[in-house]
């Protein structure tokens, strides 16, 4: 068996290289701007085989994650969606973001999207000016965003920078224009002055029918359609709280100036949850399970005071201090977090970032945002959302549908209260109007202030006095306030809703970032160290050669793998092995299988492992179960190389 095979690989060798993953992914045809031969459009893509594979592959984790583990309710609802629906949940009147435009050419800009880089290159020149080391931020459209100078500024001037970048994301737009002004922020492109910032709403509008005559938007998010059909899924899961729904869609945002491939584009996938939860009873059945588990979280109350200090603490500790409102919002988190690290993205690399008060969306009580840092910076990949009852609550309102939980309670509640009886004939006829009016003023009446005029009753008489100051003279044969006992059976309530919503573009575009790296001996040999699971291809099959004495072999392997479920690739080309290997290494296939005359008369196959390019070797019914174990993960490396021989290099024909 082989013995101490597993040699280190050093991945940091070379600096990351943005020019060069990109130039990669665009020769395998990951994704590529769509309609590219028409010279396209900004913010639209379309994925290639590997990408399409890699998203495909992405998305059943997930589903395998959260749909299956956590026995959520799958849906799938339209896409294109009436207006009424959009204007009640309150996105035609809030879904917006701050855009400026450049007052000579008419470019449009997001605004803080502006100010941000315009002061992350000052704060970058003043590094260099005071020489220390400054890391390249790359932006889509100019490869790399233009440097300031390196210009030295005041420590005070930094700190101001720097506080404004901690709390970017909580000003509104009259503040974005004063700090434009007061920074003399600029289009960094032209250096041209820019307008005040105006709200520009991110939703396609559309109609529906042929005259046009329903109005209706391309959706921004799957949630609203979980939200209408509540009733339905309420209906299916026995009537009982909690639960989940989950979705897998395509969105749609007509972002301001998209420049960041992957990162922010106008159509797009999501993969939202919606889980159900009675609003007096946060509390999740398996938040032991995660207690433990500790993340690094960016609270509102530190962005606030102008800083960016991470707190690595477990989820337990976060709830029990009220860091983290409740435990289903902290048990999700964390399970954000195991599927992130367990597609391949660096733990070191992801924080949650908690929304201050005016970034919060108008439907969310409290929001964090599991964050990835990437060439361009920290960036939102995965939003978790208290949204309380908004949506159920305004749709029923507006539908006149009721979207509530009727609870059979295990106890009846019996409970006292004081009920007002009116003389209605009599009130009536003396009154007139002024009947309503004193319906008014004791219908707003508390327990206590009831007890008083039940008092005076009793005396004989009471006076009402309206807020306009007009007296009305009651008496016992008149009005009436009695104790009378209720008895509930039955509790209804509108469930609260927390609410997990991943963009599957940005966590692909970030796991292809943390997964690039280049060998050692050769910067131009780039690899993908993306994880089995979630791999485009699994297994390469290396014939030497196109001859057709391999075949058969060929043929016996690969459907071997197939029927495992395990998706591999021949390539029989006439180039090297080694460059068949490379080739591969930059699609991220993990494991290779190479057939040689030995194969033939001995029925032995090697088995290469991507990231360190050793080679194990063993007999054919003996290497295929393994690699199935390893593709399926119930197998690691150090454990195949426990179960296989080492690779000298040579095997004889014999």
């Amino acid at each position: 068996m082989a013995e101490n095979v597993q040699a280190p690989v050093n991945k940091t060798a070379h600096a990351f290289d943005k020019g060069r993953l990109e130039s990669m992914l665009s020769t395998r045809f990951f994704y590529a701007p769509a309609f590219e031969i028409y010279r396209g459009v900004a913010g639209l893509y379309d994925y290639g085989p590997p990408g399409s594979s890699l998203q495909a592959n992405i998305l059943a984790e997930w589903r395998k994650h959260f749909i299956i583990e956590e026995h959520m309710l799958e849906l799938d609802t339209t896409i294109l969606t009436p207006a009424t629906v959009f204007e009640t949940s309150g996105h035609v009147a809030r879904f917006a973001d701050w855009m400026v435009k450049d007052i000579k050419t008419g470019d449009v800009l997001r605004a803080d999207h502006l100010v941000k880089n315009v002061l992350e290159a000052r704060i970058a020149g003043d590094k260099e000016a005071r020489g220390q080391a400054v890391r390249v931020v790359e932006d889509e459209k100019n490869k790399k965003k233009k440097k300031a100078k390196p210009v030295k500024l005041l420590d005070e001037v930094v700190a101001e920078y720097e506080r404004i970048l901690a709390q970017l994301d909580n000003y509104s737009g009259p503040e974005l224009g004063q700090l434009l002004r007061d920074h003399n922020i600029t289009n960094s492109d032209t250096g041209n002055a820019v307008s005040e910032p105006q709200l520009f709403n991110l939703m396609f509008a559309s109609s529906i029918g042929p005259t046009g005559q329903h109005p209706g938007y391309l959706r921004p998010e799957t949630a609203q359609g979980h939200f209408l059909n509540f009733s339905r899924l309420l209906e299916f899961n026995n009537r009982r709280v909690p639960f989940a729904s989950a979705q897998i869609g395509r969105s749609f945002r007509n972002e301001i100036s998209p420049r960041a491939g992957l990162l922010r584009v106008r159509e797009f996938t999501m993969a939202e949850i919606e889980h159900y939860v009675d609003p007096e009873n946060k509390r999740h059945e398996r938040f032991h399970e995660v207690r433990d588990v500790e993340l690094d979280l960016l609270d509102r109350h530190v962005q606030s005071s102008g800083h960016t200090t991470i707190t690595r603490i477990s989820i337990g500790e976060a709830v029990d201090k009220g860091i983290v409102a409740n435990e289903t919002l902290g048990y999700f988190l964390v399970r954000i977090y195991l599927f992130l690290i367990k597609i391949g993205i660096n733990p070191k690399r992801l924080r949650f970032r908690q929304h201050m008060s005016n970034e919060m969306a108008h439907y969310a009580t409290d929001c964090w945002d599991a964050e990835i840092e990437n060439s361009t910076g920290w960036t939102e990949c995965v939003g978790c959302a208290d949204r309380a009852a908004y949506d159920l609550t305004v749709h029923s309102a507006k539908t006149g549908h009721p979207l509530v939980v009727q609870e059979e309670l295990k106890e009846p509640i019996v409970t006292e209260k004081l009920v007002v009886g009116y003389d209605r004939k009599t009130l009536g006829k003396t009154l007139g109007k002024g009947f309503a009016i004193i319906q008014s003023v004791v219908g707003g009446m508390n327990e206590a202030e009831l007890l008083n005029l039940k008092g005076q009753l009793a005396q004989g008489s009471a006076v009402i006095v309206s807020p306009e100051g007009q007296q009305f003279k009651l008496t016992p044969d008149t009005l009436s306030i009695e104790w009378k006992t209720f008895t509930q059976s039955v509790r209804e309530y509108t469930p609260n809703v927390i609410e997990p919503s991943f963009g599957i573009g940005r966590i692909l575009y970030t796991l292809l970032e943390h997964s690039f790296w280049s060998r050692e001996q050769d910067v131009d040999r780039g690899v993908l160290s993306l994880p089995p699971i979630i791999a485009p291809t699994k297994v390469l099959i290396v014939p030497l050669s196109p001859r057709d004495e391999f075949k058969p072999l060929v043929r016996e392997v690969s459907a071997k793998l197939r029927k495992a479920g395990v998706f591999s690739n021949v390539d029989d080309s006439n180039q090297t092995i080694g460059k068949r290997y490379a080739r591969n290494d930059e699609l991220g296939t993990p494991f290779g299988l190479t057939i040689d005359f030995a194969s033939i008369s001995k029925r032995t196959m090697t088995l290469r492992e991507r990231d360190t390019t050793i080679q194990l070797i063993g007999d054919i019914d003996e290497v295929i179960p393994i690699v199935i174990e390893l593709v399926n993960g119930s197998m690691d490396w150090p454990e195949a190389c426990q179960r296989l021989s080492i690779y000298e290099g040579v095997q004889s024909l014999e």
